[in-house]
């Protein structure tokens, strides 16, 4: 809903920058009741779900939007979760050529300055940083020790329309992320942050603050969090609908139940 219930804002306001979009924040307990009802859902499931409620594709992310690794013995790529929102634009800041040192400093200064992860101070258990980059920059926003610094703040995975660096070590880790390239440069000189918590545009999907967030092998689906207890029921009936229908299909051919099962 438009912050300003749909009047024209002062004209003052509008040059000064102005959010027609209101965001809403939301209680760990609230997350939790979701986090609940989303148990065990697949993209697929979901993606259902928003077919049964009136929303077709309304929250698919482009197949472009891919996991960096996927693990097939305990599914650990995959997770649900609730956007916190990061914006990064290319900066029109001109570059200079620099000695060694004074680069080691601008660099610091940049990444504490001009694109700082402010938004870890907001992260909780069930966040997932959803980062809507600069992707015609070879800027790795995203890196081994970001994800790990993220996640020691209650970040289940991360999801950028951007560049992933230093992939190798995430995927040691096991940091659930779901990118659209790899991206070898820093942020200094590159991009800044724009915003914080405010809508941005991933995979092609309109992703707000809160909104809950379902990935796995089949990429990244989103359920508005004003549809998600609607969506969540639909979806749950139809993943075990198709459970049912794997299991006897999983007896017919005498195979072990594994770990698709336990979800």
């Amino acid at each position: 809903m438009p912050e300003n219930g749909g009047q024209v804002p002062p004209v003052t306001s509008m040059q000064s920058g102005y959010h027609f979009l209101s965001t809403r924040v939301y209680s760990a307990k609230e997350d939790q009741r979701i986090l609940d009802l989303f148990e065990g859902l697949r993209t697929t499931d979901v993606s259902d779900g928003l077919d049964s409620v009136g929303l077709p594709n309304a929250g698919s992310l482009d197949p472009d939007i891919t996991p960096l690794w996927i693990n097939a013995e305990n599914y650990a790529h995959c997770f649900v979760g609730f956007a916190v929102t990061a914006r990064f634009v290319p900066s029109q800041e001109p570059q200079k050529v620099r000695t060694e040192s004074e680069f080691e400093y601008f660099a610091a200064n940049w990444h504490q300055t001009r694109a700082p992860d402010h938004f870890k101070h907001i992260l909780r258990p069930g966040s997932v940083v959803v980062i809507e980059d600069a992707s015609s920059k070879d800027a790795g926003t995203v890196s081994a020790s970001s994800v790990l610094n993220w996640k020691t703040r209650g970040c289940c995975g991360v999801v950028t329309n951007g560049g992933v660096r230093d992939s190798d070590e995430i995927m040691t880790q096991k940091t659930p992320v779901y990118y659209k390239k790899a991206g070898r440069g820093i942020r200094a000189g590159r991009v800044e942050l724009e915003s914080v918590n405010r809508p941005v545009v991933v995979g092609g999907a309109c992703v707000m603050p809160g909104d809950v967030i379902v990935a796995d092998g089949d990429g990244v689906v989103l359920v508005p969090r004003v549809h998600a207890e609607r969506v969540a029921r639909c979806a749950q009936r139809i993943r075990l609908q198709d459970r049912e229908d794997r299991a006897q299909l999983y007896d017919q051919l005498a195979m072990p139940h594994d770990v698709s099962f336990r979800k």
